[in-house]
């Protein structure tokens, strides 16, 4: 299953995947916001599948330079979403596989990834998908 990275006309198709991801965010206007998405294709690796046309799938992974671990980097993976007509079709494990593999590929000592969800159904893709739980523990900071 193809999964490609995704290109600056892809901008519009991407902000209704993240209004599915999170549907009480305001709505972004492609004009807006081209100059954070210009900035986020140079310096993450935004994985898109697309189907007839329509982006179906995606996820975000950002590599980070790294002194420990031999001088390493780990990735982290963001925004992972399908379209709710698109889901059980293997379109959001494609995306997080060729993630993984890219990962892999320059050398990653680890990728992590973190989720909201609380639901056995996401969290048991995330683990089918080859993520484990309880390696480390998870800490967030969220701004007053």
């Amino acid at each position: 299953m193809s999964v490609r990275v995704a290109q600056l006309e892809d901008l519009p198709a991407f902000l209704r995947l993240m209004l599915e991801l999170n549907p009480e965010d305001p709505i972004l206007e492609p004009m807006q916001v081209e100059s954070i998405w210009r900035q986020l294709l140079a310096t993450a690796l935004v994985l898109v599948k697309e189907l007839d046309g329509v982006l179906v799938a995606t996820c975000t992974l950002v590599l980070v330079p790294n002194l420990s671990r031999g001088a390493r980097s780990y990735g982290l993976i963001e925004n992972v979403v399908t379209l709710v007509a698109y889901r059980g079709q293997g379109y959001g494990r494609a995306v997080l596989q060729a993630a993984l593999s890219e990962a892999w590929r320059r050398s990653c000592y680890k990728v992590m990834l973190s989720t909201s969800a609380r639901t056995a159904g996401v969290l048991d893709f995330y683990r089918r998908c080859g993520f484990k739980d309880g390696v480390k523990v998870g800490f967030v900071a969220i701004p007053d």
